[in-house]
């Protein structure tokens, strides 16, 4: 029997706790992730992505799945490893209380749009990418996270990761299932305009 993709249920329950994560908790905690995922000038060449803004059950999922195994990293799961529950939402709520860092180049949603972003392709069956992640890239409740502003080398990774099923942790296999149908192109395509997102 397959694993499940994630072991986090969002329950009101687990909503709740997340939602009243300790930021100033966070705040301690994420000082010694700053080093790798900083907003500022210092982290824009590594492959790690920036964590500002994000949105906070994102971030929670994420770490859960990092320690629970969903999300297999040689860095992230040793990490993830010795943090509590209380750690994780305090992390996600510290971090989604941060300000985006500014794109290099900005942009405003609908300048050079790619088709994919506002139409998918019905042909091949890939929705709208701004149906789940938001129509300015702002990422969408419950955990569908913010892609504007986030780093082309990084989001290309990731997207390459779910082509391949390295990653597997998306639910019900959505984005595994769209970026297979996806050529390289267009792949680096959607991370160069993401990045650009304002």
């Amino acid at each position: 029997m397959a694993e499940p993709s994630t072991r986090i249920a969002w329950t009101p329950e687990t909503l709740r706790f997340v939602s009243n994560g300790n930021a100033e908790k966070g705040k301690v905690l994420a000082e010694s992730c700053q080093s790798c995922h900083s907003a500022d000038g210092r982290n824009a060449v590594s492959e790690y992505p920036y964590l500002n803004g994000q949105l906070a059950t994102y971030l929670y999922r994420q770490l859960h799945d990092y320690k629970d195994g969903g999300r297999p990293n040689g860095v992230m799961s040793g990490i993830a490893a010795g943090l509590s529950d209380q750690d994780m939402a305090d992390l996600a709520q510290w971090y989604s209380g941060q300000p985006p860092r500014a794109p290099q180049t900005g942009q405003r949603s609908g300048a050079g749009t790619p088709s994919l972003v506002a139409s998918g392709d019905s042909k091949r069956l890939i929705a709208p990418c701004g149906i789940c992640h938001g129509w300015d890239g702002q990422g969408e409740p419950v955990d569908t996270p913010r892609l504007a502003g986030q780093k082309a080398a990084y989001l290309k990774q990731t997207l390459l990761a779910y082509q391949s099923g390295e990653r597997h942790n998306d639910i019900y296999r959505r984005m595994r299932a769209m970026s297979e149908r996806l050529s390289a192109e267009e792949i680096g395509a959607l991370a160069e305009y993401y990045s650009r997102m304002k």
